[in-house]
């Protein structure tokens, strides 16, 4: 049995909190097989990781204020690596994957895992150098397992909770923020169909995470599928992920920017 060493590195604290993007809450336990898999690689046992995303979590916003008790609290090198971080996503993707890769041998099970998943989800980069190909897919992953986590692999507006038909959508999209393409707060849990009409800005999410649908959506509320999928969400709250709650100024952004709320 693996026995947890006194120090965190500056390595076992950026695979953790990486870890910690893409675990839903509910399974920040040592039962939880990824987390099993990835404490023996550690050389910790099972527990100790768990507790470290806990005290990941009692840095979170959307999961303090909900008053969630048993969440001890973070240490220092903790916060350090949360606060660099949430200043840039992108180097925590890349920094992340890398010191991953660096522990986990080829033939482990871990890799099954913790590998790029859902590669035909991900957009296609033809022409692309491998190493740009492979960069861009492990951020790519990052954001999907982090904002599909959030939500606990439900679509915030239909509650649909097929992995498949799941986008994980960007409020402000990839190439308008730089700085903010990989943040999952700039994130939704959409269905296919709910991330086409919120991408196009046919509907959108305000500020108290209301839905709004455009003029043009609701001229076809005659279509039942239109009516029951879209039209029937106007004005509901979505649900609200458990972690990285949306940045009321990015739904602002695309309620200004993107919404077409009279055409």
């Amino acid at each position: 049995m693996a026995t947890s060493p006194v120090n965190w590195t500056r390595n076992d604290r950026l695979i953790a909190f990486a870890l910690y993007c893409r675990t839903p809450f509910g399974k920040m336990h040592s039962r939880n097989p990824e987390i099993t898999k990835l404490a023996e690689l550690l050389g910790r046992t099972p527990s100790s990781l768990a507790m470290k995303l806990v005290n990941f979590a009692s840095l979170d916003p959307a999961i303090t204020s909900t008053g969630r008790s048993g969440l001890k609290g973070a240490s220092k090198g903790d916060r350090l690596i949360w606060n660099e971080f949430h200043n840039d996503w992108e180097a925590l993707a890349v920094e992340s994957n890398n010191a991953l890769t660096a522990i986990v041998p080829d033939d482990s099970e871990v890799i099954a895992t913790m590998k790029i998943e859902d590669e035909e989800l991900l957009p296609s980069y033809e022409g692309t150098t491998k190493r740009v190909t492979t960069e861009v897919r492990v951020k790519q992953s990052f954001f999907r397992r982090a904002v599909l986590s959030s939500y606990s692999g439900r679509c915030c507006m239909s509650q649909l909770a097929e992995p498949r038909l799941l986008i994980a959508s960007h409020i402000i999209p990839w190439g308008e923020d730089k700085t903010n393409r990989l943040n999952p707060r700039n994130g939704l849990c959409l269905s296919a169909l709910h991330d086409r009409a919120f991408d196009l800005g046919l509907i959108t999410v305000t500020t108290d995470f209301r839905v709004r649908v455009s003029n043009r959506l609701k001229k076809h509320s005659s279509n039942p599928l239109i009516d029951t999928a879209i039209g029937q969400i106007e004005n509901m709250l979505i649900h609200l992920p458990k972690k990285f709650v949306p940045d009321l100024a990015f739904l602002e952004w695309h309620n200004l920017h993107r919404f077409e709320a009279n055409q």
